[in-house]
């Protein structure tokens, strides 16, 4: 199988370093970036760069940019996409660009998938990458009705060969809403909580809850400034509910309410340990 992917940095590049590793796909690459081109063909990730010609031997075509990048992507090579070719993009948001491509697709004929793998580092680019960024991670998958199954099937069974371990299926909206709780949200509080003053005096008084908190803060703010926006009604949402949440404690130790605080810490421990039960059965 020929596999195009266009956009060869964090995800893109071990897309593609997966590709040529795990499996035994042709794997041709694209990115505006000539020395990440080169870097990629020198490394072996791409067999060849992707140029229209190319991208219509395409059986599958990755598109792994930010979410405004993807679609203007997508349109540029779509008349180029062979008609019976699918279409998987990696944005981290996706009812805008699946609102953008679904159409697109039934338009020019091929099928489109939205994607987004749950995987990532705290560095970004190329230079990042590697072939194991997806061993045993989830894989989402937001197909519209009109995608057959038989698609679904083959992007599914794509991504188990690049060493997912799970497919989660989902309406684009129900993507968004979860990513907003469960990724976006944490990038936002680390921010906020590395930006104390008293971190910068936090050497020899930290140790894991410290390293834990901040880690996510050294995150790549372009990309992630764009999809906080294209995802600003969910995120805000989860946001106030926090700031609400916070409030709640911040006023019962200032008003010294023991039992509340107890009780509080209690909810939160319970549905920790929930949480923990229901990640062991899944």
């Amino acid at each position: 199988m020929n596999v195009g992917v266009i956009g060869l940095g964090l995800i893109g590049g071990s897309m593609a370093k997966a590709l040529s590793t795990y499996t035994g796909h042709t794997v041709f690459g694209y990115d505006t970036d000539a020395a990440v081109l080169g870097k990629a063909l020198a490394d072996g990730a791409i067999s060849s760069t992707l140029d229209e010609a190319q991208c219509t031997l395409c059986d599958v075509i990755l598109i792994a940019l930010y979410p405004g990048a993807a679609i203007r992507a997508a349109q540029a090579w779509a008349d180029a996409i062979r008609k019976d070719a699918l279409v998987v993009d990696c944005c981290g948001t996706k009812s805008g660009v699946c609102a953008a491509l679904e159409p697109l697709a039934l338009e020019k004929g091929f099928c489109f998938i939205g994607g987004h793998p749950m995987a990532g580092r705290e560095k970004f680019g190329y230079a990042a990458s590697n072939a194991g960024l997806f061993r045993g991670a989830s894989m989402i998958l937001t197909p519209s009705k009109a995608v057959p199954a038989a698609e679904l099937e083959r992007a599914e069974a794509l991504f188990y060969e690049l060493g997912f371990g799970r497919m989660c299926i989902c309406t684009p909206a129900e993507h968004d809403r979860m990513i907003a709780y469960t990724s976006q949200l944490a990038h936002v509080v680390s921010s906020a909580y590395v930006q104390s003053p008293a971190s910068l005096s936090h050497v020899g008084f930290s140790a894991g809850s410290f390293q834990d908190m901040t880690r996510v803060a050294r995150l790549y703010e372009p990309m992630w400034t764009e999809l906080f926006l294209n995802n600003a009604e969910p995120l805000v949402a989860e946001i106030d509910g926090l700031v609400e949440r916070l409030q709640a404690f911040s006023s019962a130790i200032r008003n010294g309410e023991r039992e509340k605080l107890f009780e509080m810490l209690r909810k939160g421990r319970e549905r920790k340990e929930l949480l923990n039960e229901r990640e062991k059965q899944a």
